[in-house]
């Protein structure tokens, strides 16, 4: 058998085929590095097929070529896939679903399809800015070229097709064209979705296997009929509420047919009550313009009676006018004279009141005058008073003797409160300093605690999340608070709790350092307190919790294998163990379990520079800004291999304590309590010394004050003679001329008795004039007593005529106010009946109403007597109105629309039957042979393998075609029955092995250009992989089925092969022998050696 190298593998890796020993040989050439090395760099020169004889053995649309460059693990890489069976061999990790994946991404695929990373910016290598992918398809005509240039920075592609470039939908529907379907688990089956195979319903794999196996019309006949079916049910479901509804209408009218009726009888009354209404108002009218013409006649005799008595009376009326006149001017004068009287009587007034102002002048110039009368009196009392006190005063003086000089004590004394004076500032001046230092303490207390109180909130958030992510371990927290005192040694509470990074963005590299069991474990000093709290709390409480128990030798000051000065140049700024705090027992687990010492952080540079700082001894685990890096050497090659992951984001240890601040903090608290306490101490002894000092200072101002009294006593009574004399002296000098003023108050009250001489005399005129002006009015009002007296004489004697003209006046007044009512009356009663019969102000009565007015009562008793009983028949049909009759119109012509409706819908409705009939037989005849075709290969692979399996058309209801589905039933041992295939029934061997066949029953078929599936053998037993295989050669091998491609980790030792077959083996490591320095009677005569030695 001839071994063709086919591809390059996977960086280092290389693949190399085996093929028909009499095809020309197809090489490749590449020449790669280790991944790990300092560099690494792949190149290809192409290989040739044997021409237009070789490709047409290829289904249109199988893959003729595939190259990689930059993808996942391959530097460059060309791999030549045969017609038939490709086996790609390899161990795990070398490449082989790489191989799956430039397929499903080169043409058009999704990244949810390969069930790995949704971005497919992942898919290039890491490293690399941008990846390449190339296909070729097998096409008549023309070959169809693939291109796809993936960029990592903005996860984007770049697409050509056959050299030009084009968008992603245009690339789509060339292979749509070529009948590839990647998203279709039946023709495309990679490694992340084997499982999820048997977990398909029958819906979706029937779906699949027509758009996999069927002719191209099938899935588009069972779309259409579904869609059908759905237009069917709701046709169905508007011909039922059609009829539903005109049944329900036809009743409706029914019942409402006698109510239309009663309203038409209805109807007939109302009318007659119109025209009682229109013909009541012309009633009305004619009465009240009969009355009015009565009255005009009543009103013209009443003035005829009222000229003849006015007549009558004329003579003694004209004498009572005169009367009236003459009284007239008369009754002028008289009010002309009470004017003048009135006037003359407030001048009166007025000199009155300048007379009492006058005498009120004199008695107040008097009272001043004895006022002063009795100041002068008081003066001299006064002076008097101060000579007897100056003689007393002189005596007083005169009995002082000889007193003891007391200057000295005063100046002791003087002395002594000085210091008490000083004493007391100095206390006060110390008591006003502690006053300020303790508010000052007062605030910085308030300060330190509002700190505290912040950082014990954000330990509650800690806290917090602690109970959110693993209750256990918080309530064992609640229970160790509580009894604390139980311990000899330090305990600590879990580590996320106790950890305080220094720098929050350091977090997520303590978090991705330390697992979480150990962030949430309590910390103990001594052994025996651990197992004493897990006695209690796992034991006891039943909590899952973690517990360690701290190395008796302190780690937490070990040193770093080498400073990290001598790392910076990589960009290295810290070690691990600098970026947080934690107690000394808690620091010491993490530097002996987790070398937290030892572990350098990077940067931007670092990751720039990492294939330079992996190869630095000591380096065994490393962060960059982003990732995490593992470092492995090889003993036995001293090679480096490498392992990197991303950095996850933190979740615990963002907030962060500074536990250093927290205890100074504490500390600073206690002491600015300790401060104020003795403060207070102090300022009770201060206060305490000025409450003595001021008692001293009282004495001493008292002894003072007696010494101060002696002393001065002589002197008082010296200065208050000689104040005495001055005020004496001032007294005497300021006597009042007491003549003189009298003489001055004589002369003003004679000035003021001139003055009102003068105003008496005015006064008397007045009066005279008032006097005078009285009986010109007395004499003018007895002229009008004597005119009225006669006025009232005729009047008598005329009263009993003017009796009856009065009452005749009225009568005329009252019946010309009832004509003007009955007038406007009349005009309204004939404008409401004209708008009653909707008639012009200035139109008569039309003919028609004149006929039917002729026919009703022609009085208003009969006619309200007509609308009461019109009236009580038509309230007797209640609970109808205009509206039923509308109604009842209005459906009946909706019940005709409606049984046209339904007509023409069930007309469409049996037309639409017959359409489904037919698009029925037109798919489901072609399906159920379809599946009978499967079920026959399927059954047959099976009884190869001594098992039952079957593949039917499973429906619950033929006319519900979104429910057909296809079923897989399987039987691997012969005491059980055929079960259904599931993701639960059968083992995972047994799902492979089903999955397996079902998908070989449709390479047959073969609709699809290629098949791929990815370690589908990797959970069954080595009988069942063995058989397996043996039926995928048999039917992959087929000249009649298409491309095949079947990647799996290893096989099995004498395996029955093909020639048919193309295997593709794929390896990688740092020593691979090139391709095109690959021989392969070399290779075969070594192993023949190697086997003959053994």
């Amino acid at each position: 058998m001839k071994r063709d190298v086919k591809a390059p593998g996977p960086s280092t890796a290389s693949c190399c085929a085996m093929a028909e020993p009499r095809k020309r040989q197809r090489l490749s050439q590449v020449n790669s590095s280790s991944q790990t090395s300092t560099s690494s760099v792949s190149s290809v020169a192409g290989g040739q097929r044997d021409g237009a004889g070789e490709e047409s053995r290829f289904v249109e649309g199988s893959i003729l070529r595939l190259s990689m460059k930059n993808f996942l693990t391959y530097d460059y890489s060309v791999v030549y896939p045969g017609p038939n069976l490709n086996m790609i061999v390899g161990a795990n990790g070398t490449g082989k679903s790489s191989i799956v994946c430039a397929i499903c991404l080169g043409l058009a695929g999704k990244t949810a399809i390969l069930g790995r990373g949704d971005k497919v910016g992942l898919y290039v290598k890491r490293g690399c800015h941008k990846g390449f992918i190339e296909i070729e398809l097998y096409k008549r005509g023309g070959n169809v070229v693939i291109n796809r240039e993936i960029h990592v920075e903005n996860n984007q592609s770049l697409w050509m097709l056959n050299g030009r470039h084009c968008n992603q939908k245009t690339v789509e529907e060339e292979v749509k064209a070529l009948h590839i379907q990647v998203s279709n688990l039946c023709q495309f089956l990679p490694q992340e979705k084997v499982g999820e195979f048997a977990k398909m319903s029958k819906i979706e794999l029937l779906e699949a296997t027509e758009k996999s196996v069927g002719p191209p019309q099938m899935y588009q006949y069972h779309c259409e009929l579904k869609n059908f079916r759905n237009k069917e049910r709701e046709l169905e479901n508007a011909v039922k509420e059609k009829a539903s509804f005109l049944e329900k209408a036809k009743q409706r009218n029914e019942r409402n047919k006698h109510d239309v009726n009663r309203y038409y009888e209805k109807k007939r009354h109302l009318d007659v009550i119109e025209l009682l209404d229109k013909k009541k108002p012309w009633v009305e009218y004619e009465t009240i313009r009969k009355e009015l013409e009565d009255l005009k006649r009543e009103r013209d005799e009443a003035k005829k009676q009222l000229s003849a008595l006015r007549q009558a009376q004329s003579p003694m009326l004209k004498k009572i006018q005169q009367i009236d006149n003459h009284l007239k001017p008369t009754d002028a004068q008289i009010k002309a004279k009470t004017v003048a009287i009135k006037e003359a009587s407030n001048k009166c007034k007025q000199k009155q009141d300048q007379l009492d102002r006058k005498h009120k002048e004199i008695e107040d110039i008097k009272q001043k005058l004895k006022l002063k009368q009795t100041e002068e009196e008081d003066h001299q009392k006064r002076i008097g008073n101060t000579r007897r006190a100056i003689d007393d005063l002189k005596a007083e003086l005169a009995k002082v003797g000889d007193q003891p000089d007391v200057t000295p004590q005063i100046n002791a004394i003087n002395v002594e409160l000085r210091q008490i004076q000083e004493d007391r500032a100095k206390i006060e001046g110390e008591k006003g300093d502690l006053r300020r230092e303790k508010d000052n303490l007062c605030a910085e207390a308030r300060m330190l605690e509002r700190k505290l109180n912040d950082m014990n909130n954000m330990m509650n958030v800690k806290e917090e999340k602690l109970r959110a992510r693993h209750r256990d371990t918080h309530a064992a927290l609640q229970w160790l608070r509580q009894n604390r005192k139980m311990f000899d040694g330090n305990v600590f509470e879990p580590m996320m709790l106790v950890i305080n990074v220094k720098d929050h963005r350091f977090a997520k590299y303590v978090e991705n350092h330390i697992p979480f069991q150990d962030l949430r474990a309590f910390v103990f000093q001594r052994k025996d307190d651990m197992e004493k709290f897990m006695t209690e709390v796992r034991d006891r409480m039943n909590l899952k919790v973690n517990s360690i128990s701290a190395p008796e030798e302190s780690y937490s000051k070990r040193r770093p294998s080498r400073n990290i000065e001598s790392l910076s140049r990589f960009g290295f700024f810290t070690y691990l163990r600098e970026m947080f705090d934690a107690p000394e027992e808690v620091m010491s687990y993490l530097c002996l379990q987790y070398k937290v010492h030892d572990i350098p952080v990077g940067n931007e540079q670092t990751k720039s520079m990492i294939k330079t700082v992996i190869e630095e001894p000591y380096l065994r685990v490393l962060y960059t800004s982003e990732e995490k890096y593992i470092v492995k050497r090889s003993h036995y090659s001293n090679k480096i291999s490498t392992s990197n992951s991303a950095l996850q984001r933190s979740q615990y240890l963002t907030i962060t304590v500074d536990a250093e601040q927290k205890r100074q903090l504490e500390q600073q608290m206690r002491a600015c309590e300790q401060k104020l306490r003795d403060i207070d101490e102090r300022l009770k002894v201060l206060q305490k010394e000025a409450v003595t000092l001021e008692r001293r200072d009282n004495e001493l101002l008292a002894e003072k004050k007696r010494l101060s009294e002696l002393k001065g006593k002589k002197r008082q009574l010296e200065q208050k003679i000689s104040t005495k004399q001055d005020s004496l002296r001032q007294m005497e000098q300021s006597a009042i001329d007491l003549n003189k003023i009298e003489e001055e108050t004589k002369e003003k009250i004679a000035a003021v008795y001139s003055q009102k001489v003068s105003i008496v005399v005015a006064f008397m005129a007045q009066m005279k004039l008032r006097a005078k002006l009285t009986m010109e009015k007395v004499y003018l009002s007895l002229e009008t007593v004597g005119l009225l007296a006669e006025k009232t004489k005729l009047e008598n004697d005329c009263r009993e005529g003017a009796s009856e003209l009065k009452t005749t006046e009225q009568k005329c007044n009252r019946l010309e106010q009832r004509k003007v009512q009955l007038t406007e009356q009349c005009k309204g009663l004939l404008r409401r009946a004209k708008s009653t019969c909707r008639m012009q102000p200035d139109e008569s009565l039309p003919e028609d109403l004149r006929n039917a007015f002729s026919e009703l009562p022609n009085t208003l008793d009969e006619i309200d007597a007509m609308l009461n009983e019109e009236r009580s028949r038509a309230e007797c049909f209640t609970g109808l109105s205009e509206n039923v009759v509308d109604e009842y119109n209005k459906r009946e012509q909706e019940i005709k629309h409606l049984e046209t409706e339904l007509e023409e819908k069930t007309n469409a409705l049996s037309t639409y039957r017959q359409n489904i009939s037919e698009a029925k037989e037109r798919w489901l005849n072609p399906l159920k042979q379809l599946v009978e075709q499967i079920n026959d290969k399927f059954s047959d692979f099976f009884r190869s393998m001594q098992c039952a399996g079957e593949v039917d058309l499973h429906t619950e209801n033929e006319e519900e075609y979104d429910k057909y589905g296809i079923r897989i039933r399987v039987k691997f041992h012969s005491s059980t029955q055929l079960h259904e295939l599931t993701a639960y029934h059968q083992s995972g061997g047994e799902r492979s092995v089903s999955t397996m066949l079902y998908l070989m029953a449709l390479q047959e078929l073969n609709r699809c250009p290629f098949r791929v599936v990815d370690e589908i053998n990797q959970g069954m037993d080595p009988v069942n992989e063995r058989r397996v295989f043996d039926i995928v050669v048999r039917t992959a091998c087929k000249e009649t089925t298409s491309q095949y491609f079947f990647i799996t980790p290893k096989l099995l030792q004498n395996l029955q092969y093909a020639e048919e077959m193309t295997i593709l083996c794929v390896h990688n490591g740092a020593h691979m022998l090139p391709p095109n320095q690959w021989d392969e009677k070399t290779f075969i005569k070594r192993c023949l050696k190697r086997k003959a030695k053994a």
